[in-house]
């Protein structure tokens, strides 16, 4: 018996990894989730179904949620030290 393939699209995951060698707001902003324990803004939009708070001023990430249900608050300034930056990832679609 053949096996029915289901027609709803499932979501589909990065195609390319990459590390950046220098500080940015997309590097602020994926470390941000990644600390928080997920891989980018996509997958804390599946898992909570939710958009993140963020700093009306620069539009960082205030508050993500753990999948632990535990809260991480980070500041309106810059957390990613020069020496992390080589320690986040940055996934493309």
């Amino acid at each position: 018996m053949a096996s029915i393939v289901s027609p709803i699209a499932q979501p589909s995951g990065p195609k390319s990894v990459s590390r950046p060698k220098r500080w940015s707001e997309e590097v602020e902003e994926a470390y941000r989730f990644q600390i928080a324990g997920y891989r980018d803004v996509h997958e804390y939009r599946d898992v909570k179904q939710k958009e993140p708070d963020r700093w009306p001023h620069n539009g960082y990430v205030k508050k993500l949620q753990r999948k632990d249900g535990c809260f991480i608050y980070f500041d309106k300034t810059r957390e990613c030290t020069d020496k992390d930056v080589y320690k986040c990832k940055l996934y493309g679609y």
